[in-house]
Parts: C-alpha cells; sequence; structure tokens
C-alpha cells in the first residue's frame, strides 16, 4: 500500500498536480489542505485501486467533472454526468442577462436545459419567480430535478420533457433563456478535449453552420412571450452577428450581445414588441 504522498507523485507525473490533487481529495473525501497535511498516511486497498483507477481514466482524456460528478455554477456546487454539458463560465453571462431582465415574481422558461444549472440558479437567485425547464432527454431531466432538490428556493421548479416549445403550447413567459447546441457538425473541437466525451446531441444539431435549434428558438419565441418579452440565449465565439440578423428578422428590439472573459461575444437576446397592427398569434 502506498502513502498519500506517494499516489500524490505518482498520479501528478500522468495527468499532472491540479488534476491529480482535485481527483485524489474527491476519492478520500478531503479538502486539498488535507493532502498537504497527511502526506504520510497509509492509503486503504481499496482507495489505492481507486485512485489508480480514476488516474488512467484521466489520462484517457475523461473529464474532471464527470469523474468527482460535481462541477460548481453560479457560486453552487452541482452534480453532472455523462448524459449533460459540463457547465461552463461563459453560461454564467447568460443567467446575469436572465436575472437583469426578470422581476421577482416574473415568468421565465429555460429550454434545453441539461443539468438545471441555468434554472436552478435563475430560481435560487429569484425565488419569488416561475420557472420552467424543458429538455428532450430523460436522463438529463432527472439529473437537473436532483439538482434542484439539493435548493430549497428551486423546489416549485417546474420540470417538462419534450422538444423546445412543444411541452409548453399556449403559454407565454417574462424571459425565454437557451443554451442549446450550436457547434457545427463538422467543427473539428467536436473530436478534441472534453467534447469528445461530452453527448454530442448537446453540442451539435448536425447542421453545417450550427444554428438550426438557434433558429427554432428565435422563430418559436414570440408566440410564448408576453408583450416586452425576452428572449437571451447563448451562441458560438463566431455566430455574434448570424443570431442578430435571426432576432431582427423575426421581429426584437433592444438587441444586445455579452462578451465573454476573454471579450468574444457569447450571448445574445432582444426584446419583442409584437406589432399592434397585426394579428398575433
Amino acid at each position: 500500500m502506498r502513502t498519500l504522498n506517494a499516489a500524490l507523485q505518482e498520479a501528478e507525473d500522468s495527468i499532472g498536480r491540479t488534476d491529480a490533487r482535485v481527483l485524489v481529495a474527491h476519492l478520500l473525501g478531503v479538502d486539498r489542505a488535507y493532502l498537504a497535511t497527511h502526506p504520510m498516511r497509509l492509503l486503504t486497498e481499496t482507495e489505492d485501486a481507486r485512485v489508480d483507477f480514476v488516474v488512467a481514466q484521466r489520462s484517457l482524456g475523461q473529464p474532471v467533472a464527470y469523474l468527482t460528478e460535481r462541477r460548481e455554477f453560479y457560486g453552487r456546487d452541482f452534480a453532472v454526468g455523462p448524459e449533460v454539458l459540463i457547465p461552463r463560465p461563459e453560461t454564467e453571462h447568460l443567467v446575469e442577462a436572465v436575472l437583469e431582465r426578470l422581476g421577482a415574481a416574473g415568468t421565465c422558461l429555460d429550454l434545453g436545459t441539461g443539468s438545471g444549472v441555468v434554472a436552478v440558479s435563475i430560481a435560487c437567485e429569484r425565488p419569488g419567480a416561475r420557472v420552467t425547464a424543458i429538455d428532450r432527454s430523460s436522463g438529463a431531466l432527472d439529473l437537473a430535478r436532483a439538482n434542484a432538490a439539493r435548493y430549497p428556493e428551486a423546489a416549485a421548479l417546474e420540470f417538462l420533457a419534450g422538444d423546445w416549445y412543444a411541452p409548453v403550447a399556449g403559454r407565454r413567459f417574462d424571459v425565454i433563456a437557451a443554451n442549446p447546441p450550436y457547434v457545427g457538425a463538422g467543427d473539428p473541437h467536436l473530436a478534441s478535449g472534453d467534447l469528445r466525451f461530452e453527448p454530442r446531441g448537446a453540442l451539435t444539431d448536425e447542421s453545417a453552420d450550427g444554428l438550426q435549434s438557434l433558429r427554432a428558438i428565435v422563430a418559436g419565441a414570440p408566440a410564448h412571450l408576453v408583450p416586452g418579452g425576452w428572449l437571451l440565449f447563448e451562441h458560438g465565439h463566431d455566430q455574434a452577428a448570424a443570431v442578430r440578423a435571426l432576432l431582427e428578422s423575426a421581429g426584437f428590439n433592444h438587441i444586445f450581445s455579452v462578451p465573454d472573459l476573454a471579450g468574444i461575444p457569447r450571448v445574445a437576446g432582444g426584446r419583442f414588441h409584437p406589432d399592434p397592427t397585426k394579428e398575433q398569434p
């Protein structure tokens, strides 16, 4: 049996210091400070074997978030798994944009909720709001419900199964949010890094330009927004001009864009004011 220090050294040689310490701390159920203060602790046979297994999985490219089954998002801890995308910092900009436009007792629809991080974060930050989350994946919805159950403020969150707006026919909301698949089908990034292990259907809708889902979301939004309601969504690093054109053609105004920390536009949105001279659906 190895000491904790010996196991860490071997893990760091294989997968790097940061990943090694995150994974070993997770497996032992301790914080990373413990690793430094208990270097001579002997691992049990089970612990030793689990460390080797997880290090081997990470060496093969498995994302750390899937191995620890958790990821922090908007200051909260969320469960994640291979049935959903790994939450990314860029998506926190989407949550912030929603919160800026959602009243204390407003209504919000989250399309393609995945692990539920957007919907749960909004529900926790606006406990008086009514939030509805939709996903077509039963596995994703199970995980999203489990994440919501961890936070009392999200207890009233409504989860529905289906494609985009189908489960909410005839309903309207103050804000619609979405983080849909937007990677082009031929994008080489799909075969690299963590993306190799994430659900392909949550990354790309198999359209060449990655905009098929966004087209459907923008086109369907007017029928599901109250007058003056907002549509907000995340998009690809090179899609800002295209999504602005989609919003304009669908009758949205007050169109805006939010850059990520690198200054790249990643969230777009607009406000819908129906033309009173035209019949609305």
